[in-house]
């Protein structure tokens, strides 16, 4: 398995060179580059069988008869006539057909009379003198052989994914031989194996399958296996059940009481959920979803209320060096992080609350980092700012990270660390799939807020072409004149030759429509965009041109319009987020979506846009047509990419994986076992999460 792939034969040092760039050094790296699709090419027809404009494939034998002869021909009414075709007339006792292919006159050496190969081309019909006759072009072909397996043509035939300069059917070839040299162990333990093939049937059947059902046993079977390790490395990663500091004072009717408005049941369950969490003296995991608009910074309060009320963390000495229970929020940008700073002081008016970012002066960030040290500040918010060295807490007990995909792996933890085993509450407007939920958290315990607070407006949504582009301008100026505000989203940031809208031409040409309407620009090059988001905030400005920089957080009741312009560049959840900036406030809100794209993907994703408000809806459609990919942060996550497992199709394989893998890790404990059972299962995980700690 750990031979070089140039001693396989045929593979001299420049296709080795090749085959490296594809990140194909080893056997072992070859027989696990897996198809990318499938040819069924095992229904061979007779001639007779033959439709135009359809794919089929045909056996024939080559006779010493005068038909079956290969005529190149520089001249023909298809092909330039500098172009050499080269033709083949094959007959069987149903019929006759003309083979065809363009600029190949070396092809005329390869048949030999006799000699019975398998042709699989796309069929055609042509007229020459005045009758009708049937041709295949450019067919692949195969010289069937008693010594020796077709590749390429009477089977079920794999498609990779081949850079230039390397044919399928070469490929096809040296794939056969790395199968016959390599030996696949079974990674899998004994009592996992019951419905599942051994490795090396999967692994021969996923690239030669003899029929449909072996390709799906043997597809089932690498789905299991990559699933499972991935389930089982991030219960690895949980590390099992931690030590956390328990908190009994979890009564939440004094914070209640307090609040302007009535805590929905979805948020008031899922507080119950925290209560139990910190009741039990173990380390709380928890994920909290919500859609936009759901209330999940008030659930961060309320279990910020918890941790700082707890007698346990507090002597009752407001004025010297304590131990009170700290808690502490990272927001990722300081325009989200200041909101939070007016909320959590808003609703929390009897702790000592604390601001920590960037921007702070000197002196600020020094009485910061003292009150932080010193434990006079009890709840702590702040940006990446939090991470910095200077920063030392004096009792953290809870980290509450939000929209945590704009943050890396090492980044959330290196907020956990400044604590012993403090609860962890992690916080996204992003609706995450289920499916993908169940990857990226199976190390989490995951609360759903998936109900909006009564009150809140359903944002009329609609998708336009660019032609109603002056309608729309119309209807911003509309807004303002309601003294209302809008967004206008655009995907670049300058003008180009793509046909995207970009917010400086957007901007200018707007300015120029309404030139007496305050407009602004923002994009991530801009140095002050802390400060134009704040003046919009304040309504400084009507109108804001900006790129997906305000996609997150921003906080703007005012806002009744947003307008995204080549809205076929965003994906469905991206979308969503969006149009969540606005209808934040009491007034009926839009979002006009606009496209001159007709692709059907588009054209589903924007009707779907324009039927339904729900995020986890739009979130399981969008994993549908887009795949995983970054789906969210995957990659920031620090998870390897999937190599065979579709998580919108395989659902039932990785809940069945996600079960199994409990049972083994509760089963093995250590990584150090050495049981001969579980030994090659341990030495995959080990290679797997080697891979996620250098992330």
């Amino acid at each position: 398995m750990n031979m070089d792939i140039s001693d396989l034969a045929g593979i001299g040092p420049s296709r080795a060179k090749v085959l490296k760039d594809m990140g194909i050094d080893t056997i072992q790296d070859m027989v696990r580059y897996f198809p990318r699709d499938y040819d069924d090419r095992s229904r061979i027809k007779t001639i007779s069988m033959l439709t135009p404009g359809t794919t089929h494939t045909i056996c024939a034998t080559i006779s010493a008869e005068g038909e079956n002869v290969v005529l190149p021909s520089k001249a023909n009414q298809f092909k330039p006539s500098s172009t050499t075709i080269t033709k083949l007339l094959l007959k069987d006792e149903t019929g006759a057909i003309e083979l065809v292919w363009f600029g190949q006159p070396y092809l005329k050496r390869n048949f030999k009379k006799n000699d019975t190969y398998l042709f699989t081309g796309r069929v055609v019909e042509y007229f020459a003198g005045g009758t009708s006759r049937l041709q295949m072009e450019s067919p692949d072909y195969e010289k069937l052989s008693q010594d020796t397996a077709t590749l390429s043509a009477g089977r079920i035939v794999p498609v990779y994914t081949l850079p230039k300069g390397i044919s399928q059917k070469m490929f096809r070839k040296w794939m056969k031989a790395a199968l016959d040299t390599a030996t696949e162990e079974d990674n899998l333990p004994v009592s996992l194996r019951l419905d599942l093939c051994t490795r090396q049937e999967a692994i021969q059947n996923i690239h030669f399958p003899e029929s449909d059902d072996h390709f799906h046993v043997a597809r089932r079977r690498l789905v299991f296996e990559e699933l499972f390790f991935m389930q089982l490395a991030l219960l690895r990663i949980k590390g099992g059940t931690q030590p956390g500091i328990p908190i009994q004072n979890t009564d939440l009717s004094p914070f209640l009481a307090k609040l302007p408005f009535a805590l929905t049941e979805a948020q008031q369950s899922v507080l119950v959920e925290i209560a139990q969490d910190f009741q039990k003296g173990q380390r709380m995991n928890r994920l909290i979803q919500g859609d936009v608009g759901s209330g999940k910074t008030v659930v961060a309060a309320a279990a910020a209320y918890m941790i700082m009320s707890d007698s346990a963390g507090d002597t009752g000495k407001k004025t010297e060096c304590v131990k009170r229970y700290q808690v502490a929020i990272m927001a990722p940008t300081e325009v989200l992080a200041r909101q939070h700073f007016k909320h959590f002081s808003n609703y929390l008016p009897d702790f000592n609350t604390v601001l920590l970012t960037g921007s702070l002066s000197a002196k600020e960030k020094r009485a910061a980092y003292a009150s932080i040290k010193e434990g006079h500040a009890q709840m702590i918010v702040g940006t990446h700012a939090l991470i910095q060295q200077g920063v030392i807490f004096n009792n953290l007990a809870l980290v509450i990270t939000d929209e945590q995909h704009r943050f890396g792996v090492k980044q959330r933890g290196a907020l956990s660390d400044k604590g012993t085993y403090p609860h962890t509450m992690i916080m996204t407007a992003t609706p995450i799939p289920r499916t993908l939920g169940l990857i990226l958290y199976g190390d989490m315990d995951i609360s759903i807020i998936n109900a909006l607070p009564p009150g809140r407006q359903v944002i009329k949504t609609y998708c336009v072409n660019s032609r109603y582009r002056s309608r729309l301008v119309a209807f911003m100026a509309k807004q303002v004149q309601e003294k209302r505000q809008v967004y206008v989203i655009c995907p670049a940031i300058d003008e180009s030759d793509t046909g995207m809208a970009s917010v400086t031409a957007y901007a200018a040409k707007l300015q120029e429509a309404l030139p007496d309407i305050p407009i602004a620009c923002l994009h991530g090059r801009l140095k002050n965009k802390e400060e134009v988001m704040t003046a919009f905030g304040n309504n400084e400005y009507s109108i804001i041109v900006s790129t997906t920089v305000i996609e997150v957080g921003v906080d703007v009741p005012n806002a009744t319009l947003i307008v995204i312009e080549n809205a076929e560049r965003f994906g469905l959840s991206q979308l969503h987020q969006l149009r969540g900036r606005v209808g934040r406030g009491i007034h009926q809100s839009y979002c006009v979506l606009v496209t001159d794209s007709k692709a059907e993907h588009t054209q589903k994703r924007m009707k779907a846009m324009e039927s339904t408000t729900d995020g986890f809806v739009l979130s399981e459609l969008d994993l549908q047509l887009r795949g995983p990919g970054d789906f969210f942060g995957v990659q920031q996550h620090g998870l390897p990419g999937f190599i065979i497992a579709n998580l919108y199709s395989d659902m039932d394989i990785l809940k069945a994986a996600q079960k199994a893998a409990t049972t083994v890790n509760e089963a093995t404990g250590k990584l150090d076992i050495t049981e001969e059972e579980y030994q090659n299962m341990h030495n995959v995980l080990k290679e797997i999460l080697g891979e996620m700690i250098t992330m």
